[in-house]
């Protein structure tokens, strides 16, 4: 009889330490050049919404959607409508405009940009614009923000959207000689006459509705004086659909 032949060896697993290196070290160099101060805030939002939306399941794919592409090219073509994609398209311009048109006013705090389910809001803080217990605005201080408010709600990015400018206070009562009856008046006034202003600047006050929201809505605690000074505030909102 011939000698039996000799298996084969078992291939050595050696290269998988060197692989798993080069892996790290890629994962490294990557989180090296993310730079989360680039990141654009209201697309992450609306991306992990999409993420969220229901997906039809693929026993209820019509045959005439799945097509000859099998449940994969069914399912891609089954899934609900994403508004909240199509929201982020329209919010990602739209805040990148504005961050670079504002951007003496963020830089001084005078303005802040943030984005929210209603939409995008640029905030103004109240203690910039107008003197304490006063809806009058600080024209000869604040006219070039003013103005670039103006121009903003102008351009074409931003054509075709419907506004809202709310009014927001502290918890301080109004002084008994104020010609306020309560916050409430006070907040309300301070959003009609930011709207006066931008429509003064050229802006169709039509796109605007206005509203005064008192110290129902803070965003920080009235309890410390830095609380207060945040909530004392106007929000002009760019109003998403579901939000007219």
């Amino acid at each position: 009889m011939g000698k039996k032949a000799k298996e084969p060896e078992k291939p050595s697993a050696a290269w998988q330490g060197t692989y798993g290196d080069m892996i790290t070290l890629m994962l490294c160099f990557f989180v090296m050049l993310y730079n989360p101060s680039e990141t654009d805030v209201s697309q992450l939002q609306q991306m992990a919404a999409a993420m969220q939306q229901e997906v039809t399941t693929p026993a209820d794919i019509p045959a005439d959607i799945a097509g000859n592409g099998g449940g994969i090219a069914g399912l891609g073509n089954s899934i609900t409508a994403l508004p909240s994609l199509e929201r982020g398209k329209f919010l990602g311009p739209v805040r990148k405009k504005a961050v670079s048109l504002f951007a003496p006013d963020v830089h001084t705090n005078r303005i802040t940009i943030t984005s929210d389910e209603r939409g995008l809001v640029i905030t103004l803080a109240a203690d910039s614009f107008f003197t304490e217990g006063s809806a009058d605005l600080d024209i000869d201080d604040t006219r070039e923000t003013l103005l670039r408010l103006a121009n903003f709600f102008s351009s074409d990015e931003v054509k075709g959207r419907r506004f809202r400018i709310e009014g927001h206070t502290d918890n301080t009562p109004v002084p008994e000689d104020s010609e306020f009856a309560s916050n409430w008046e006070l907040s309300a006034a301070r959003s009609a006459n930011v709207l006066h202003y931008l429509a003064g600047f050229g802006v169709d006050e039509n796109n605007f509705s206005i509203a005064g929201y008192a110290d129902t809505r803070p965003q920080f605690s009235n309890d410390t004086v830095e609380g207060r000074a945040y909530n004392r505030r106007v929000d002009i909102i760019i109003l998403d659909e579901g939000h007219f």
